[in-house]
């Protein structure tokens, strides 16, 4: 059922918060650490299965059997080229310090500009401030990461819910600590998480809906090795990885799978 996986997330997402409103920071940066590393390994196990599709018989069927291993590689560099040129990574990252920064700013002037004591005023503030803080910061670690699009993508594709089951996974052992650190803010950033990955669950039935098993093969082989790209920055081997950069590999897919058996 599609809007399966975004649901679990949003599930994960509220436990986890209330976990960490009860437990406060009592988790050991070193259980993070495991469990971080654990999930990468996971990621790499999904990765190596999406990638898979890359012999996919109705692939191999409309391109040619020594093609779809070059459709990936053409999109991965099309998509990178097109990508770095956009600085899609550099501009998500920006667009999440801007958030914050503007939404900081307008709540503390909201509450400055309501009636009340110093110091009632001052409390008031500081409580505002820090829950909108923690609503953006939980948000866009929830949401600005290849994860949110290729699970939710996927998912709306009928591939399984597999990858947004395990960014839930992810995202309910972050709201833990977010929400210890942050407060109830961070509840609140199932809204945006159910908003933004069902566009894209609802993006991803209308293209399975009109695309061919032979494209939807491609993008999927494609996306598997943007997985890659996400485990290697969970396992910390490559953090600074811009994974986002490579998501316009995800159009070029199609696109050359197409055009490629045109001929």
């Amino acid at each position: 059922m599609p809007g399966l996986g975004t649901l679990v997330n949003v599930i994960a997402i509220v436990v986890g918060s209330g976990l960490g409103l009860a437990l406060g920071g009592r988790l050991p940066e070193r259980t993070r650490t495991v469990v971080t590393d654990a999930l990468g390994l996971v990621v790499l196990l999904i990765a190596a299965l999406n990638t898979a599709e890359v012999l996919s018989a109705d692939l191999a069927a409309a391109v040619g059997g020594a093609a779809p291993t070059l459709i990936v590689l053409g999109s991965l560099l099309l998509g990178g080229i097109v990508g770095s040129l956009l600085r899609i990574e550099q501009r998500l990252e920006q667009l999440g310090r801007t958030l914050r920064a503007v939404l900081t700013r307008r709540s503390a002037a909201a509450v400055a500009a309501s009636p009340g004591s110093g110091t009632a005023e001052g409390g008031a503030a500081s409580a505002s401030e820090r829950f909108v803080e923690g609503f953006v910061s939980s948000s866009l670690v929830f949401l600005v990461g290849p994860l949110a699009i290729l699970g939710a993508l996927s998912d709306g594709l009928g591939n399984g819910i597999d990858q947004l089951a395990l960014k839930a996974a992810l995202d309910g052992f972050a709201s833990i600590a977010f929400a210890a650190a942050l407060g109830p803010g961070v509840l609140a950033s199932v809204l945006a998480v159910l908003v933004y990955q069902g566009a894209f669950t609802l993006l991803g039935v209308a293209l399975g809906s009109v695309l061919p098993d032979a494209h939807i093969a491609a993008l999927t082989a494609t996306g598997g090795l943007l997985l890659v790209g996400v485990a290697l920055r969970l396992l910390r081997i490559r953090e600074d990885l811009p994974v986002a950069d490579l998501l316009p590999a995800l159009l070029v897919a199609p696109l050359l799978t197409a055009l490629v058996a045109a001929f």
